[in-house]
């Protein structure tokens, strides 16, 4: 395993001895996730990569808890004048290293994430004309027009300790080094990390943020792709605090039955899409895509979600945005197979099923999404394709949905909403100029989607942009860039002893998948 190294090593393994008490380990917290964890909170782009992003490091706004909006995070205040947004960080605010968290540290933590063009960057791109530091204490962000949902974005701004990334700097802005080490203010720092095996943390000595519970745990270890059988054994011996959201269904209920372990669900604006790739043929005809859409069986889906008789990893979609945002429409019924409705759309097709099958990938490391695939190519044989299921690590698809040419003709995806704003979630998926990841994998390339996405984001009156927003989505249903399978409910495993206020609390769930596992809130009791 790698482990702390440059110039930044003495003074931060100094703060984690104090921090741990000479690293005692009374309250250990394990979890595991899939690989590959990313610590670069710039880089960062998945819910690994979240839950290791609000633990490490803070941002200067936090969605609000159990209601809409932001709350003051690593910013005091802020005060908005025009285009001019202007933040205080809080007094006191400290970085691991010991170093104060200053208005330049603001200020380089965003010219990194531009220049980085990475992770959360496309939710700025073109929308800040400058970052200054007014003092020590004081950051503007001017705004090269309006924008709505900035203030939601600076969410995923996290900052990081300039001081210590340019001492240990091997390249401009280090890509390196914090893809191997951290560098925040956050509730954790790092001591040892692998980006495909585990990453573990200690307490933060100097975090003066919002108070850790007194049962905190004092060391995390978040582990990466296990197996389902490897994640139950370890938890039936006690070796094991909290589980993935992917373990199959059957597997959570067994874990409940045998006592040790209860669920808690974390739903949060998380849609499930079978992404359908619009360059390759025949997905680039939209009659083939409506066809599939219209073939899917989105009733066998939902059943087979069921955990519980009261819990189930999935409710039904009737569009393209989840229940609650902008664009999702309660009135619609929910999405149901019509397989004389998709013969029909086929019909229209310009090409022959007989000389394109379809390639369906599905993600290694979320094993219950095999049955999902499985599922399609049964049904989409019905309509006379040739259809071949493939297992695929997640990080080869992460590699293969770069390019539209390599990547497969439909894959099964959750797309988190990664602010408190629709537009986090639409214009990553579906702007035609966002580059080509695992978000964006149907490569949609609309006119007329493309004005309304860029529409919403300039439009500051809440009611004008609910209904940009609702007409994009009627849009995105004609279009059918995507299978709209069911809106996502992460069910955890919890060992009992562990407790999760955030999931389990009224009023206390954040509402973006990842920001509710915050490790300062968790309670570790035996």
């Amino acid at each position: 395993m790698r482990k702390l190294t440059g110039t930044g090593l003495l003074a931060c393994s100094t703060a984690l001895m104090l921090a741990t008490g000479a690293f005692a380990q009374d309250r250990p917290l394990r979890l595991d996730e899939a690989a590959i964890g990313e610590i670069d909170p710039a880089k960062g782009s998945d819910y690994a990569d979240t839950v290791l992003a609000v633990n490490l490091y803070e941002p200067l706004v936090y969605p609000n808890q159990g209601a809409p909006g932001v709350q003051p995070w690593l910013a005091s205040d802020w005060t908005i004048d025009g285009l001019d947004y202007t933040f205080t960080i809080r007094d006191g605010a400290t970085f691991a290293s010991g170093n104060p968290v200053t208005a330049e540290d603001v200020v380089y933590s965003f010219e990194r994430l531009m220049a980085l063009g990475q992770g959360p960057s496309s939710l700025f791109e073109g929308r800040v004309a400058s970052v200054e530091a007014v003092d020590d204490s004081t950051v503007t962000f001017t705004l090269t027009d309006q924008f709505a949902p900035f203030l939601a974005s600076l969410v995923q701004l996290s900052i990081v300790d300039s001081t210590l990334v340019q001492e240990n700097a091997e390249e401009e802005y280090a890509p390196n080094w914090l893809s191997a080490n951290s560098a925040g203010s956050g509730a954790y720092v790092v001591t040892e990390h692998d980006p495909q095996v585990e990453t573990v943390m200690v307490p933060n000595e100097n975090y003066n943020g919002q108070a850790m519970d007194a049962a905190a745990p004092d060391e995390v270890t978040y582990r990466y792709s296990l197996e389902a059988s490897t994640v139950r054994a370890l938890m039936a011996r006690g070796e094991h605090d909290i589980s993935s959201l992917w373990l199959p269904p059957e597997v959570l209920k067994a874990m409940a039955d045998e006592g040790t372990v209860h669920l808690e669900a974390e739903p949060g604006g998380t849609g499930e899409y079978i992404m359908l790739n619009t360059q390759r043929p025949p997905l680039d005809d939209v009659h083939c895509r409506r066809a599939l859409t219209l073939a899917y069986d989105y009733a066998t889906t939902l059943q087979l979600l069921s955990v519980t008789d009261d819990m189930a990893q999935g409710v039904a979609m009737n569009g393209p945005m989840p229940q609650g945002f902008f664009g999702s429409n309660p009135d619609r019924p929910p999405l149901a197979q019509d397989m004389e409705a998709a013969q029909a759309e086929l019909a229209e097709c310009q090409y022959s099923v007989d000389d394109y099958p379809l390639d369906l990938a599905w993600i290694a490391e979320v094993p219950a999404r095999e049955r999902l695939a499985l599922l399609m190519q049964a049904t989409f044989t019905q309509l006379g394709f040739d259809v071949k299921v493939t297992r695929t690590p997640w990080a080869l698809i992460t590699q293969q949905v770069t390019e539209p040419e390599t990547a497969p003709h439909a894959i099964e995806i959750a797309v988190s909403a990664r602010t408190p704003d629709t537009d986090s979630l639409a214009f990553n998926m579906f702007s035609s100029s966002v580059p080509h990841t695992w978000m964006s994998a149907t490569y949609l390339a609309d006119d007329e989607v493309d004005r309304l996405l860029n529409e919403g984001r300039t439009e500051t009156d809440p009611e004008a942009r609910a209904e940009i927003y609702k007409a994009m989505s009627e849009r995105l249903r004609d279009l059918a860039p995507a299978i709209w399978a069911y809106e996502f409910t992460g069910v955890y495993g919890v060992r009992n002893g562990v407790e999760v206020p955030n999931l389990q609390e009224e009023g206390k769930l954040y509402p973006i998948s990842g920001f509710s596992m915050l490790f300062k809130d968790i309670q570790v009791n035996d």
